[in-house]
């Protein structure tokens, strides 16, 4: 039986988060097109207050949407826990309402704490419900040390987590381990199980020139630039990442650059460079909107994914890797990185590393530097992998089967 009717998308980002502009909306846009035009999409974010939509930009947006038959619901964001719960107990009749009103058969859920709020729904109002990039989510948050495993906070979600896998009539996940995860953790089989990785636009992300401009501007000229995109500390880690930065100084010395791409505070990523003793003109930090993303890791001659290597990553998704792999960089991962770890170890386009251990850098460093001297063969050997393993096509044929 296939899901019908009108579709509301739950999400726990906001709607300038990265998260929604390059792994929901791109997901949304497939799905309209394979839908009938009179089914109508309902997107619900959470919208945090630093990069909070306004209301004149909610409605240009609807103006917008309101041609493709589609519509945002922009809601406050809060914290997964108790508080959470509270509130959301009051936004329940809200959201039950405008089920009702709008003809809402299916709700679409992406990850387990926006599927916590979306299988409630579903239960109180029989609506067909799906989870999208299904993963682990309560388990990792103690792993990562951010929640304690008798938090109430970690209770409630693993809760709903097996209450959902139990309940959803189609599980989206990001690796196929999460078939024996399910079983093994919540007691269900899962029937209608998809694998879907996190999927990348090919054509805003691919090799390119460097920018001449933009290389002068942050002195990366005749530099071997080190790239990384993402956050330091939390699921990722950060004193590793400058222990091995040191080293790649120590190796090229002033040939060597590295380019991150963060919303760390410059008192962070300067105590890390006072600590390693680096030259503070080594490290170059830029806050850089996703859709200039491409341009600044063109500069780059490879790329980290410093994720912290807990057990539940093996079944989590990993956006950046894709999106290096699209621009034809090799990429220094951590062990046991959803499927990504073992692709990039078998396809020989980079390196596992334990950041954790200081004797495999120098071994890091020599393998990189070989990769580099491959030039473009080896870029064009990554993008091809990126055209293999993190294509929309993969995502079109998954919800082509669940919703044509």
């Amino acid at each position: 039986m296939k899901p019908g009717g009108n579709i509301l998308v739950f999400t726990q980002w906001s709607f300038k988060d990265a998260l929604v502009q390059t792994y929901t909306l791109p997901y949304l846009d497939i799905i309209r097109k394979i839908i009938s035009p009179d089914r109508k999409i309902i997107l619900l974010t959470a919208e945090q207050q630093q990069i909070a939509l306004n209301k004149d930009e909610i409605r240009n947006i609807n103006k917008e949407w309101a041609e493709k038959n589609m519509r945002l619901i922009a809601q406050p964001y809060k914290r997964f826990g108790f508080k959470k719960i509270i509130a959301a107990a009051g936004n329940l009749f809200r959201l039950y309402r405008i089920i009702k009103r709008e003809k809402i058969k299916t709700i679409h859920a992406f990850c387990t704490p926006a599927g916590s709020m979306a299988y409630l729904l579903s239960k109180f109002t029989g609506t067909d419900f799906v989870i999208d990039s299904y993963e682990p989510h309560a388990e990792s948050m103690v792993e990562n040390g951010t929640w304690k495993k008798n938090s109430l906070a970690f209770k409630i979600l693993f809760s709903l987590e097996k209450k959902q896998t139990a309940r959803a009539m189609a599980l989206i996940a990001t690796t196929d381990g999460m078939k024996q995860y399910s079983l093994d953790k919540y007691g269900t089989d899962v029937k209608q199980f998809y694998v879907k990785p996190a999927c990348v636009d090919l054509e805003k992300f691919k090799p390119e020139a460097k920018d001449i401009l933009l290389m002068k501007d942050l002195d990366l000229e005749n530099k071997i630039v080190c790239v990384y995109a993402g956050k330091l500390g939390g699921i990722y880690l950060k004193q590793e990442v400058f222990d091995f930065i040191r080293t790649c100084y120590d190796h090229w010395t002033d040939r060597f650059r590295f380019l991150i791409l963060t919303n760390a505070t410059q008192i962070e990523i300067d105590a890390e460079i006072k600590r390693t003793g680096l030259p503070s003109n080594i490290v170059i930090s830029r806050y850089v909107y996703h859709h200039k993303i491409p341009r600044y890791l063109a500069l780059g001659d490879f790329a980290l994914n410093p994720v912290k290597p807990v057990p539940t990553k093996r079944y989590c998704t990993s956006i950046k890797d894709g999106e290096y792999w699209a621009m034809g960089l090799p990429v220094v991962i951590s062990p046991g990185i959803s499927d990504d770890s073992g692709i990039i170890e078998k396809e020989n386009i980079g390196v596992v590393l334990d950041y954790s251990d200081k004797q495999q850098y120098a071994g890091t460093i020599n393998k990189v530097e070989l990769l580099l001297k491959s030039k473009d063969g080896m870029k064009m050997k990554i993008r091809s992998v990126a055209e293999k393993f993190r294509s929309f096509a993969i995502a079109e044929k998954i919800y082509t089967t669940i919703y044509s």
